[in-house]
């Protein structure tokens, strides 16, 4: 007796949870199944692609890139220092941009040519970056603490917002390793 009693406790146990979770799927007979409605305010960024694509020039993606920098893609925002994101031509799916001029990330270079030991770096979030300014047109943040160099070319006319935004998203999304100076 009390063997059939467990054995129908083991049979009724997982029909009244299958019945409970389709209920709570399906909905409680209110019609068509659908909950509130949640109110959401705020503006809307600007869809991706209003500006015309800019072509982006793309190391070789490396076996090192394709394991590491899908997940850092996945999280870059679309609205970036009040910049909309744009299209990107170029050989790498690593890479991305904002505004007009663009900022550009792309995941996945060479370390910093310009970074040797003792050079000047900025830490931000958690992120260190060697900083080439070199170029009157465009400020060149590379990162030196990541197992994937990332690279945000920013136009010389803009401030550090958007590496400063990019920052906790690297750090989350790519691994720290100890800096290393590129070639001198």
């Amino acid at each position: 007796m009390r063997r059939a009693a467990v054995l129908a406790a083991a049979v009724v146990v997982p029909v009244v949870v299958a019945l409970v979770v389709l209920v709570n799927v399906m909905g409680r007979g209110s019609g068509d199944g659908a909950g509130p409605v949640a109110q959401v305010e705020g503006t809307t960024p600007a869809p991706r692609g209003n500006l015309p694509p800019v072509q982006v020039d793309t190391p070789e993606v490396t076996p090192a890139a394709d394991l590491a920098c899908p997940v850092l893609m996945a999280q870059l925002p679309v609205e970036l220092a009040g910049e909309s994101a744009r299209f990107v031509t170029s050989d790498s799916p690593y890479a991305y941009a904002w505004g007009d001029p663009p900022t550009v990330l792309i995941c996945g270079v060479a370390p910093a040519a310009g970074y040797v030991a003792g050079a000047s770096t900025l830490v931000v979030s958690g992120v260190e970056w060697f900083v080439d300014t070199s170029d009157p047109d465009t400020v060149v943040w590379t990162t030196v603490d990541r197992n994937v160099p990332v690279q945000v070319s920013v136009p010389a006319s803009s401030d550090s917002a958007a590496p400063t935004a990019l920052s906790p998203i690297i750090a989350t999304a790519l691994p720290y390793t100890q800096p290393v100076p590129g070639a001198g």
